[in-house]
């Protein structure tokens, strides 16, 4: 698992809404909450934007269309600094029934303003989170120059019966901290070269210190052992998903059990370990009467992109990336 996305308002930095543009982000955001409930059940309402700057748009039959962009910066020490560019721009459309059309306008807009702000360097990258189920604006994303680089899947809330263990699966233990690192590194390392993960100098000390406090003292990381020797890891936690909170965005309100990292060591991979790992897991985010499972996978990643929709995960939201951010067209 990895992990875990205008003609413009002159200028740049979060800009308030004009008045009109208040009127008209609204209808679009209502529209737009209409489109998500029809493309998939599972889907929230449509979020409002996150603050930004606004982007606006127009179609050629007058339609108009926005999108608020949001600069993130990510430093060393924070654990985004694994898998996200230094300066993220984060593009949040607001297309309502639009679909391919408004969406490729909002993109044409947005591609004019990043040639005013300028290119920020090759540690940059331009991202918009959309419904995986809306393909009629996947080929626009494509067009553009984003790539899906990023699923976040979900996952029924049922119990797994457990296939026969070949390994000894139990809580992580403090004494476990080497091989726990270890685990977490080998799924950086491979991330790195088919997904979001960027190998940075910091990143063992940043996947140490993220495990900090928690092994021996959780029941949220899982080590698999054979022989006295730990090979498999799976970084978990049970999340209360509130209004408010970050989650909220994606997800519909309740508790959520969610895998953030799943790791077997390279020699141990093609052995069902990651099954078994799993298979307890899910018991055991059951038996916290959760209402859903949810993690992150890259789709170019030849392993995770077959593996986790055999654990019965499917496709919710993408994250369209493109790096540098230059390089959207």
């Amino acid at each position: 698992m990895e992990p875990a996305a205008r003609p413009a308002v002159p200028g740049h930095g979060d800009l308030p809404l004009p008045t009109a543009g208040v009127t008209v982000t609204a209808a679009l955001l209502a529209a737009q909450e209409d489109r998500f409930a029809r493309l998939d059940r599972v889907l929230p309402p449509a979020p409002s934007p996150d603050p930004g700057e606004v982007i606006n748009a127009a179609l050629p039959d007058g339609t108009r269309v926005a999108a608020v962009v949001t600069h993130r910066t990510t430093t060393p020490g924070m654990p985004s600094w694994l898998w996200s560019a230094a300066d993220t721009y984060e593009l949040q459309p607001l297309v309502g029934h639009t679909g391919a059309a408004g969406m490729d306008a909002v993109l044409r807009a947005f591609r004019q303003w990043l040639d005013r702000v300028g290119d920020r360097g090759p540690d940059t990258a331009v991202t918009a989170v959309w419904p995986s189920r809306d393909v009629d604006c996947t080929r626009v994303f494509l067009d553009h120059g984003l790539h899906p680089l990023t699923i976040t899947g979900v996952r029924a809330p049922t119990t797994v019966r457990a296939p026969s263990l070949t390994v000894t699966v139990r809580p992580a233990l403090a004494s476990d901290e080497e091989a726990v690192v270890e685990l977490a590194m080998a799924e950086v390392r491979y991330s790195a070269k088919v997904g979001a993960a960027i190998l940075r100098a910091e990143s063992e000390r940043t996947r140490r210190a993220a495990m900090a406090g928690r092994l021996g003292m959780t029941d949220d990381v899982w080590v698999a052992e054979r022989d006295g020797v730990v090979i498999g890891l799976a970084e978990t936690a049970v999340i209360a998903n509130t209004p408010g909170t970050r989650s909220a965005r994606q997800l519909p309100t309740g508790l959520w059990g969610y895998v953030n990292c799943l790791s077997v060591l390279p020699g141990a991979r093609g052995a069902g370990i990651g099954q078994q790992l799993m298979a307890v897991v899910h018991n055991h985010f059951a038996g916290h009467r959760t209402v859903g499972y949810f993690l992150h996978y890259n789709p170019p990643n030849p392993l995770s992109s077959v593996f986790w929709p055999r654990q019965g995960y499917r496709p919710l939201w993408t994250q369209w990336e493109v790096r540098p951010a230059g390089a959207l067209r």
